[in-house]
């Protein structure tokens, strides 16, 4: 139980240098490209996902992972964060327009959060 536990913060504190990539990529993309909340959602997951995959193999999941990085490991975590992506766009878009953007963001990360720790744990990072 303690190690799900280290694993949960480590993978908490990748998700924070992760929430800070996903909301500056999010708020730069409207800024500059898109108006739409599901596609400037799109391209901070892209950012961070690929920022996620690297720091969950070298820190969060190294025991699992043996801190290597493969084209393999990195396409079943992409696979399996779509589900996060997912929770998390649809949090944002329902809730967007009843509290302040930068909430709705946050409320998103944090339901994406769960589902993609538990996706990553059990698919991508399990131990064999």
């Amino acid at each position: 139980m303690y190690a799900l536990f280290v694993q949960m913060f480590r993978f908490g504190l990748v998700g924070f240098v992760n929430a800070g990539v996903d909301v500056a990529v999010f708020f730069l993309a409207l800024a500059t490209i898109t108006n739409s909340l599901v596609a400037a959602n799109f391209c901070a997951w892209v950012v961070a996902v690929t920022c996620s995959y690297f720091l969950n193999s070298r820190f969060t999941f190294a025991g699992a992972s043996g801190r290597a990085l493969s084209l393999k490991g990195y396409l079943m975590f992409v696979l399996t964060q779509v589900g996060g992506f997912v929770a998390h766009t649809a949090m944002l878009v329902v809730s967007a327009p009843y509290v302040p953007l930068w909430l709705a963001k946050l409320l998103g990360i944090g339901v994406g959060f769960v589902v993609n720790f538990t996706l990553a744990r059990a698919i991508v990072f399990r131990n064999q």
